[in-house]
């Protein structure tokens, strides 16, 4: 399992510029970290870990094969667009596709780039694009709840649900507050997802700040901060063209450049980890002498869901799973030294799968 992720902005915050370095940064790693482009604003890049090299240097793997995740570069928002200004529908049927929105705010001064509102306010930039949604909501709310008005009067009890969760949606929405403000309990989480609300989805805000920021940001930034905090919401500091940069560089050059900077990592490997954050996602891992593989799941997940994401032969059939924690993995040497070390365990249904465990799954076919 992977994530889609789409990238929102208004024109000119480097919001392709940010998608652009993505991809050229994929197709130079492609021995390793295979990258394709699924339609021209589509991408899928491998998500970064380095320890997945580590246990293939452990197991002697063949093969490294990471898990990947989706960016959608979503052609750029203006005022207006919920009621078909620019690419109007265009752009809120691509976002409808997304599991969350990395939200590109313009936080730098540059006079030969001009803003389309004539001036650089990053939190009025994300309220312009909230609302436009909040918007394109409230008029598929309405739409939605007119057609169900026939299958309610003839007792349709999933119909009836629909219009409970439509309303609480809409008074929070008619309250100036996005979709996921609301509380949505365990036994509703399947369906109101199924809603595909624009603003029910997860926001990262990507402060897009000059070279010289990077590594601290910005006044602009911190601005920015504050708002996602007050939301709850989670925030990276990128500097789209220093990323465009590394994107031209090799793996060498790169470290030796971001070190001149004063970065310890690319921002588009904070940005991956800060999506994988936002959406409650962890890693485990499959290790043998063919390939080292790295899956992704949401937190929380049992062993049997967890095999599923390999094959759904292995859910059905579950028996049991075979577990070595990273770090013991890596202290002891491998399977073996971890068996002999007392880590290696057998774990069933009821295991909750760990960040970072190797696992091996026992099933019948």
């Amino acid at each position: 399992m992977g994530f889609k992720m789409g990238i929102v902005g208004l024109p000119n915050v480097g919001k392709s510029t940010l998608f652009n370095a993505l991809t050229k940064t994929a197709a130079a790693q492609a021995a390793n970290f295979p990258f394709c482009t699924i339609e021209p604003n589509v991408g899928e890049v491998a998500v970064p870990d380095a320890r997945l090299e580590q246990l293939a240097a452990i197991a002697g793997s063949k093969e490294i094969i990471p898990t990947r995740m989706t960016f959608v570069d979503i052609a750029g928002l203006v005022k207006g667009a919920s009621k078909g200004e620019g690419l109007g529908n265009q752009f809120l049927a691509n976002i409808r596709e997304t599991d969350a929105i990395a939200q590109v705010l313009r936080c730098f001064e540059d006079d030969d780039v001009t803003h389309v509102d004539g001036r650089i306010d990053p939190v009025a930039d994300a309220e312009t694009i909230e609302t436009e949604l909040m918007i394109a909501d409230l008029e598929s709310i309405e739409k939605r709840m007119a057609n169900l008005v026939r299958k309610i009067r003839g007792g349709d009890k999933e119909a009836k649900e629909q219009e409970r969760l439509l309303l609480a949606a809409k008074e929070v929405l008619e309250a100036g507050r996005p979709a996921r403000t609301v509380e949505v309990s365990d036994e509703d989480a399947k369906a109101w997802r199924m809603l595909q609300l624009l603003t029910a989805k997860p926001i990262l805000y990507v402060c897009n700040v000059e070279e010289s920021s990077a590594a601290t940001g910005n006044s602009l930034s911190a601005k920015v901060a504050q708002m996602a905090a007050a939301q709850g919401a989670g925030t990276v500091v990128i500097s789209a063209k220093i990323e465009e940069e590394i994107s031209q560089l090799d793996q060498e050059e790169a470290e030796m450049f971001l070190g001149e900077m004063g970065l310890d990592e690319a921002g588009l490997d904070r940005l991956i980890r800060a999506g994988y954050e936002l959406l409650g996602l962890e890693t485990y891992f499959t290790v043998g002498p063919k390939e080292a593989r790295a899956w992704t799941i949401p937190n929380g997940t049992l062993a049997p869901a967890a095999a599923g994401v390999i094959h759904g032969d292995f859910e059905r059939g579950f028996i049991r799973a075979e577990t070595v924690a990273f770090a013991d993995y890596v202290a002891c040497n491998g399977e073996a030294g971890a068996k002999e070390a007392g880590k290696f365990r057998v774990e069933g249904k009821t295991y909750q799968v760990k960040d970072g465990d190797v696992l091996h799954f026992l099933f019948n076919a």
